[in-house]
């Protein structure tokens, strides 16, 4: 190990340096990312310092009960491969310690994390698409805002692992972004947002108990960008509908990733899961 290397929490600048890091990698993040990832666990966040300068980041968010993911990876180029990174790596997953752990993970690199436990659970890829699209006149689309917080984490449940309350407050109410929601029948039947990001704009997540209610969610989300912007969604492979929602919106791949996670796959309602929230925060 190098010598003057400590690995350690960081602050919330580091946060928005390890941010920038992710747009040089070209991860495309959101223009908030660096405070509403944050909300989620302000002590999830790690950086290794060699003599004082930042050289490597990594996120291990916990959320209760007993769910974690990792995410922003990064060793800095001059400072690869001298086991930087794999020392903050272990660092993170030791604050992880007890709890299932997932990730997104570049195809590549399976192997890599099937050594520290992770097994491979689907493919997640990202399709993109152009802005444009005129918002659906549709009273069932609302806007979330409208809605109490509870109502949204409650039916959030059925698509992420855990209780995620206050990322949600943060990451529902960021600027430079829309949250929608779909009422029917008196009742939440669906949600999602889309997020301005360096280039375009990425919806993240889209849950909905049915195909229109996705149909009319994505169009709803989509009108926010121009048509000479670009829209991503990174959905679930293993969801047949989800991907015949983006090729009928005439989006192509762009990138993939492999959903893993630590022991057996955290029971979701997979056909209602049209698009992830992040590759970074699960």
């Amino acid at each position: 190990m190098e010598t003057g290397y400590v690995t350690r929490t960081m602050s919330r600048d580091e946060v928005a340096l390890a941010i920038e890091w992710a747009a040089e990698e070209g991860w495309n993040p959101g223009l908030h990312d660096a405070e509403t990832f944050r909300a989620a666990d302000p002590q999830g966040f790690f950086v290794g310092t060699r003599n004082g300068e930042a050289a490597a980041s990594i996120s291990v968010v916990k959320y209760e009960p007993g769910f974690a993911f990792l995410g922003l990876y990064i060793v800095r180029p001059e400072w690869r491969g001298r086991g930087l990174g794999w020392a903050l790596w272990e660092h993170g997953m030791a604050s992880a310690a007890g709890r299932q752990v997932g990730l997104d993970g570049v195809v590549a690199q399976q192997a890599n994390y099937r050594k520290s436990g992770f097994e491979l659970a689907w493919r997640n890829v990202r399709y993109e698409g152009r802005g444009g699209t005129p918002a659906p006149d549709d009273a069932r689309v609302v806007d979330l805002a409208r809605l109490p917080l509870s109502t949204v984490c409650t039916f959030d449940k059925a698509y992420f692992p855990a209780e995620r309350t206050a990322f949600l407050r943060a990451w529902l109410t960021q600027p430079d972004a829309a949250a929608r929601g779909w009422i029917e029948d008196g009742r939440l039947q669906g949600y999602g947002v889309v997020r301005r990001c360096r280039s375009g704009w990425k919806i993240g997540p889209l849950f909905a108990e049915r195909e229109h209610i996705a149909e009319g969610l994505f169009l709803a989300l989509c009108s926010q960008a121009s048509a000479d912007e670009s829209i991503y969604l990174d959905l679930p492979e293993v969801n047949a509908a989800a991907v015949a929602l983006a090729k009928r919106h005439d989006m192509r791949i762009v990138f993939e990733t492999a959903r893993m996670y630590t022991g057996r796959p955290p029971a979701l309602n997979m056909q209602g899961l049209y698009g992830i929230t992040s590759f970074e925060l699960g």
